[in-house]
């Protein structure tokens, strides 16, 4: 059983399959399944499910839903797995398997290359922030539009952001700029006054033979500082300028690029 929630919201049977169900459920499933193993009230659920359309019985109603929703996950559950969802009172929980639903999948894996990390194992902490961002396929809940659903989007947004920054950065410390070259790119694009990213690039493109293209990232990050915010970039940003126009050998060994950058 496969709970996928960051992206189209799809319920999916152990051979891959997707299972139907109501855009109700799947809103249901949607809510539960981003709270895993968390309690969610009854008003809460109500809320994120139905949002100004709450029907005329509204706790009634999510009963059905909820029954329907733990029906179809009994009837794809394999042996030895654990999803299921269980009333409380006051509310609901989906009890979950972390190798059930895609987001806990995600967060796990950051937490390991974290620790990876920590511990000085730069290419294990790459491979899991690797497969945590695999399994992201576009907008999360994107089947959701709701006030909910929406501030969801963007807290996780911030945990994306960081898991693909800190990805990048691992990669450049191991040599392999060119594969993150597309990546940063789409990330100064989307976080033109982002200091880290716009580093970030410009070392991957010094480092990938690219001085010119290097030189030209910091010109325009630093226009749009000027333009937009009215001050220099920061010090490492522009320390970094200057070992690229000096042609220095940046090499930045075991320490995260930001910290080494500008040593």
């Amino acid at each position: 059983m496969n709970v996928q929630i960051l992206g189209c919201i799809e319920l999916r049977a152990t051979d891959g399959g997707n299972i139907p169900v109501s855009p109700t459920v799947s809103r249901l499933l949607a809510t539960l399944a981003w709270s895993a193993n968390s309690f969610v009230t009854d008003e809460d659920t109500i809320g994120r499910v139905w949002e100004s359309r709450v029907p005329a019985h509204p706790r009634d109603a999510l009963y059905t839903v909820a029954t329907r929703l733990r029906k179809a996950l009994h009837a794809i559950a394999a042996p030895g797995t654990s999803c299921d969802v269980v009333r409380r009172p006051g509310g609901y929980t989906l009890v979950a398997a972390e190798e059930t639903v895609d987001v806990l999948r995600f967060r796990a894996l950051v937490r390991q290359a974290r620790n990876a990390r920590c511990r000085g194992a730069e290419e294990a902490a790459l491979e899991c922030y690797e497969r945590a961002l695999a399994l992201c396929h576009g907008r999360p809940l994107s089947d959701v539009r709701t006030a909910w659903a929406e501030a969801a989007r963007v807290t996780f947004g911030q945990e994306l952001r960081a898991a693909r920054i800190n990805s990048a950065e691992l990669a450049l410390g191991l040599g392999r700029c060119d594969d993150y070259l597309p990546l940063l790119h789409e990330l100064a694009e989307a976080h033109p006054l982002d200091e880290r990213i716009a580093s970030l690039l410009m070392l991957a493109l010094y480092r990938s033979g690219r001085q010119d293209e290097a030189l030209r990232c910091f010109r325009s990050t630093r226009s749009r500082f000027v333009a937009e915010i009215g001050v220099e970039p920061g010090d490492g940003l522009r320390m970094l300028h200057e070992r690229i126009l000096r042609r220095d050998e940046i090499v930045p060994g075991g320490r995260p690029v930001w910290a080494a950058m500008a040593s």
